[in-house]
């Protein structure tokens, strides 16, 4: 239908608001030796030394743009990303690594950033960067345990269904980094975080599993992760053997609120997922839409995504009060339990879902995809499907249910069409959908 490439198009618009070029020139300046971050001012005369540390998918990029702003003042620094993500930079190193699941290189680069951490005296300065992925590339594990069984372990973690918070919450509990426990290294530097937002709500705690932000979550909570997606079994004993003495006290817990370690950090947003959700609906009214940002909260389990969505298309095509065409915008994370042994993600996964729902919907167009480029475990960042792609299917002898029942999104769209590819996108606020409605 004609606004497959349109949907697209206000899609792409809406990274281009999330762009690490764009929103680090928004947050970052230097006049003579004052450096501005947000609302924050340091005189880069009075430190020593400028360490840049960060993990994540964005992170490369991100640090390509302040090494523009700060220049050979950056004594050094390292930054892990995902493969495919990478910037060469001058005076920071960076690494490319393995996520979801880590790998040697993610292990690797996080001992190196322990060790810059380390090494900051009182009158230095470190920017740390986060952005989402940072928990499985920024990588270690209990000195009782192996990277093998951190490995294995992530790989079940991702697979189980349990929400970003709540993955994180154990991976804080395996690691001597995560959970503001990096901040212990970093301390007494000062310390600012710039991060990118790919949770819900933008907590700092969550993002990368907040290496230098204040931890409320506990052993008990973590354990709690565990035994509500039954993993106890399956995982490995050492894990879980370490997670009980932590219950037990045995090991000492994140640092919390008030923690000294934080007296000399501070911590601002550089952008989220409702900064793309505007800039894809300025660029949606641009094209003659009447435009709607319905949440930027979008969460749960796939199949009730699908159902709320279609709720508010069916609300919005039968009010005639409202001029069409209409384009609604959503964001967020959902989630997928899989258990079949396709390819795909969750949002080629939920637009393939809608299209099922479409069927007896005319004039829709909807599409579902990932900002940062990426999609579940494909090279695709998601899929644009309209009314009529059921009928396509099935004329063409493709059963758009066995594909579901198979978590095999991304052969449906292959076999049919409709994948939306961009590439890595070097930014990542979560995933946006958009639906219209003639």
């Amino acid at each position: 239908m004609k606004y497959r490439e349109t949907a697209e198009h206000i899609f792409l618009s809406g990274i281009r608001g999330v762009l690490p070029g764009k929103i680090i020139t928004d947050l970052v300046s230097l006049r003579g030796s004052i450096l501005k971050v947000g609302y924050m001012s340091y005189d880069l005369e009075k430190f020593r030394h400028i360490y840049v540390i960060g993990a994540g998918k964005a992170s490369a990029a991100l640090g390509h743009y302040l090494e523009n702003i700060l220049g050979n003042r950056i004594t050094g620094g390292h930054i892990v990303t995902k493969y495919g993500s990478f910037c060469k930079l001058i005076k920071i190193r960076v690494t490319e690594a393995g996520h979801p699941v880590p790998d040697e290189n993610g292990f690797s680069a996080t001992r190196e950033i322990s060790a810059i951490a380390d090494n900051a005296a009182e009158d230095d300065l470190v920017i740390c960067i986060w952005s989402g992925g940072g928990s499985s590339l920024l990588a270690d594990h209990p000195d009782s345990s192996s990277p093998q069984e951190i490995m294995f372990f992530n790989d079940m973690l991702v697979r189980c269904g349990a929400n970003i918070s709540e993955m994180n919450i154990v991976r804080k509990h395996l690691s001597k980094v995560k959970g503001g426990q990096l901040a212990r290294h970093i301390w007494p530097a000062t310390c600012v975080t710039i991060y990118l937002s790919d949770v819900i709500g933008d907590p700092p705690d969550v993002v990368a599993s907040g290496p230098v932000a204040p931890d409320n979550s506990t052993y008990s909570e973590a354990l709690q992760v565990i035994e509500k997606y039954n993993l106890k079994n399956d995982m490995p004993p050492s894990l879980l053997t370490y997670i009980y003495e932590g219950v037990q006290g045995m090991h000492p817990d994140s640092p919390g609120p008030g923690d000294q370690v934080f007296s000399r950090t501070s911590t601002l947003l550089a952008g989220n997922n409702r900064m793309a959700l505007l800039a894809a609906s300025r660029e949606a009214e641009k094209s003659g839409f009447s435009t709607f940002i319905v949440t930027c909260e979008l969460i749960g389990e796939t199949h009730q995504a699908c159902s709320f969505i279609i709720d508010i298309i069916n609300k919005y095509k039968y009010n005639n009060t409202l001029q069409k065409p209409v384009c609604l915008l959503f964001g967020g994370e959902t989630t997928v339990r899989v258990t079949g042994d396709g390819l795909g993600g969750r949002n080629q996964h939920l637009a393939l879902l809608v299209a099922t729902r479409l069927h007896d919907i005319s004039g829709i167009t909807f599409l579902s995809a990932g900002t940062d480029g990426n999609d579940g475990n494909t090279d695709m960042a998601g899929a644009v499907v309209d009314s009529e792609t059921v009928h396509d299917a099935l004329s063409m002898n493709v059963d758009p249910a066995r594909y579901l029942d198979d978590f095999d999104s991304f052969h449906f769209f292959k076999a049919v069409g409709g994948h939306i590819h961009t590439g890595p996108t070097m930014t990542n606020v979560m995933d946006m959908a958009l639906a219209i409605i003639e």
